[in-house]
């Protein structure tokens, strides 16, 4: 049988593994990690040291080489250290076979995402996504992983599903995924009920990489209390709030964030929460300028979108965080009109590349918010010129 461990969260000291192949330079494979490092401080734990290895491709027996390994072993061997994470999906095998070196519970990126999942589900569909994503995960790994999943004491990794007798096999695992399946499939359909009762209303959603600040302006914009905090998915709910500017009404949506090597069976199991991005009619494309490689999570953000047949909607970009890029930017002795000149230079090179459909914000500061009203407000307004042309009631 398979069920659920109630168990005690404690800090956790972990170190982290990435392996630098041919598909991916060093400095790539260092912006992973560092990401990997916030989502395991998410999760409550604190990176004492990574490490990395050049490979021509990843070990299939230890993912890593023998020689890196024992290193690993060395170093965690002398110190606290309770958790390997790596930045890539491991094997059941792997996963055992690392964990027969090190002595200690070893998880993969994907794993580390679910856990932080399952502790930020909140409604009874998140919770059955991530059920299903989990199960999902383990099914493959069966065959390697039984001394992982029997883990004592808890922790990160640890959280949903748990194994509590050895004879539990595929067949019982893929009952399961049926079972919440068919589970999922009701709560979709009472889902889709509530968002055709929401009648005629232009419906606009945000969208954007996870921890830019979608949360906040959903709150600015709704004057609402949706949950925030400056940590990766601390939204994973849809939340839909009515809007009126100026005797305009919309329906505005907070999605879940999107995030470079995504499970792909966490985003299969999350396209039901997604379908309110699918049937919007305008999104928010919410990026944090201020991130060193936000063009790279814009282009992230296109993929999911992309795979999720949404990318073609009519698109507003709202580069957020506005006052911490000029804080990493300028210096304080950089002259005023030199800095007026690169804030357009850039200004002028988004609206080239999206057709005029951008705006520059500090949520936090809530400047420019007027600006982002009314680019919202004339979209939306538009979308209701031309659904119904013999309407006045929604706009004015």
């Amino acid at each position: 049988m398979i069920e659920k461990k109630q168990v005690v969260q404690k800090e956790e000291k972990a170190v982290i593994v990435g392996v630098i192949t041919k598909d991916q330079t060093e400095r790539q494979v260092q912006e992973f990690l560092d990401e990997l490092v916030f989502l395991a401080e998410t999760a409550g734990a604190t990176t004492l040291k990574r490490f990395t290895q050049k490979l021509s491709h990843p070990d299939r027996a230890t993912f890593v080489g023998k020689g890196k390994l024992e290193e690993i072993h060395q170093y965690i061997a002398s110190r606290d250290v309770s958790l390997v994470i790596f930045d890539d999906e491991l094997t059941g095998s792997q996963i055992a076979n690392i964990e027969k070196v090190l002595k200690v519970k070893t998880i993969d990126r994907s794993d580390l995402i679910l856990d932080i999942f399952a502790r930020r589900a909140r409604t009874a569909q998140a919770k059955v996504q991530v059920e299903l994503a989990q199960y999902q995960y383990i099914l493959p790994r069966l065959r390697g992983m039984w001394s992982h999943l029997e883990r004592q004491g808890g922790g990160i990794g640890s959280r949903g599903p748990g194994e509590t007798e050895i004879e539990t096999d595929r067949r019982i695992v893929k009952d399961k995924i049926a079972l919440l399946r068919k589970r999922l499939t009701e709560i979709d359909k009472q889902s889709l009920t509530q968002r055709k009762e929401r009648g005629e209303f232009i419906r606009v959603a945000l969208v954007g990489y996870t921890n830019v600040g979608k949360s906040t302006i959903m709150n600015m914009l709704s004057k609402s209390e949706v949950f925030a905090e400056n940590k990766l998915f601390a939204t994973l709910d849809t939340t839909t709030r009515k809007v009126v500017f100026e005797q305009t009404p919309f329906l505005l949506s907070d999605t879940v964030g999107f995030i470079r090597k995504l499970p792909h069976h966490l985003v299969e199991s999350f396209k039901s929460t997604l379908d309110e991005v699918r049937e919007s009619d305008i999104l928010l494309h919410v990026v944090d300028i201020s991130h060193p490689q936000y063009e790279e999570q814009i282009e992230v953000v296109n993929r999911t979108l992309q795979e999720l047949k949404a990318f073609d909607k009519p698109t507003i970009m709202v580069f957020n965080k506005m006052d911490l890029y000029e804080a990493n930017t300028f210096d304080k002795w950089l002259e005023e009109d030199i800095k007026k000149d690169i804030l357009q230079s850039l200004k002028q090179n988004w609206d080239t590349k999206t057709h005029g459909n951008t705006v520059f914000i500090a949520a936090l500061e809530r400047r420019n918010v007027e600006e982002l009203r009314k680019t919202i407000m004339d979209k939306v307004a538009q979308l209701y010129r031309e659904r119904y042309p013999y309407k006045t009631e929604f706009f004015y």
